[in-house]
């Protein structure tokens, strides 16, 4: 029955050092239009997924919220059965701002409280109204640091808001910095990022999980609908060599892509808003890769980016400078 195969992917976790257990498959909601995601939502917890992934700056959370909203009166869902992530945005990395927008993104969710909440990017923006604040094709910073904008995510914690914190787009020397804050309250339990076949992240994967940082994969298909896509770019689902491993187990080249991070001991979050394929994307949990194929898979990276963030360049925390 869908109900018992929704409550084995329930069980599918990885556990935070906080101790909370976080599902390995969440719902990405990255570009999925207003008008849209609210029926995503729908699909995905009735497909069996628990944990859904948003942000601030995707301007969608409403119609996130809805969904969840009325899948819990429904009852088909409890409120503590999901796991409901967000980000904060870098126009709010002042300390003072953290709480500021946890607030707008709890209220336009309609929740009391966040399950993970991230700081979206080690860059903090010019504080105000523009979520991109610009000049000359450049993004403006502010003179925030992300440590002070670590304590803001603290006090979240304590003020109940959230259960627990981590970060996105951080590389290892920014995540260095961070655990070797003086007086840090808690450790971050995930960092987030950009990962695929072509951007496999093999060092920093294995730098945060010999730091107790799990971590979470988008992307994970490549972003095929991504605004700034060029005919020329590489296309992982239409790669002839994953299309052929997924032959091999009667599959789609989707669900080679995200059961190859699941391997990995990764969190995935592919993004769909047709209820056809969130399911699909679900079917991951009844096949295996073996190791030559997912060796096969690593050997494939490409140090290719779907999100280079290239406005913001020259910013002082600009990520991706260093090697990872």
């Amino acid at each position: 029955t869908s109900s018992r195969e929704s409550w084995n992917m329930a069980d599918r976790t990885v556990q935070l050092s906080s101790g909370a257990r976080a599902p390995v498959l969440g719902l990405g909601t990255w570009k999925s239009p207003p008008g849209k995601v609210t029926d995503a939502v729908k699909a995905a917890i009735d497909a069996g997924y628990r944990h859904i992934d948003g942000a601030f700056v995707y301007e969608n959370e409403h119609e996130v919220g809805e969904g969840i909203r009325q899948k819990i009166q429904e009852g088909a869902v409890k409120r503590e059965d999901l796991f409901v992530v967000s980000k904060l945005w870098s126009t709010f990395h002042e300390k003072s701002l953290v709480k500021v927008c946890c607030k707008k993104t709890l209220d336009a969710l309609k929740l009391d409280y966040l399950d993970l909440y991230l700081i979206h990017w080690p860059m903090g923006f010019k504080a105000g109204d523009a979520l991109f604040p610009s000049e000359n094709g450049a993004v403006i910073p502010s003179d925030t640091d992300f440590l002070q904008t670590w304590e803001g995510m603290e006090e979240l914690v304590d003020a109940g808001k959230v259960k627990a914190i981590g970060v996105s787009n951080f590389n290892h020397e920014q995540l260095e910095r961070l655990l070797n804050k003086p007086g840090l309250k808690y450790k971050p339990v995930n960092n987030q990022i950009e990962c695929h076949p072509y951007l496999t992240q093999v060092k920093l994967v294995e730098y945060c999980h010999s730091k107790g940082i799990t971590v979470t994969a988008y992307s994970p298909l490549g972003s095929p609908d991504r605004p700034w896509a060029k005919p020329d770019d590489p296309s992982l689902l239409d790669d002839p060599r994953i299309k052929e491993i997924a032959e091999r187990h009667k599959k789609t080249s989707a669900q080679v892509l995200i059961r190859f991070p699941i391997q990995r001991n990764l969190l995935v979050i592919p993004k769909s808003i047709t209820p056809e394929r969130i399911r699909e994307n679900t079917q991951v949990f009844d096949f295996e890769l073996t190791k030559e194929e997912m060796d096969t898979i690593l050997s494939f990276n490409r140090n290719w980016r779907v999100c280079g963030m290239s406005m913001s360049v020259n910013h002082k925390d600009f990520p991706f400078r260093a090697e990872f």
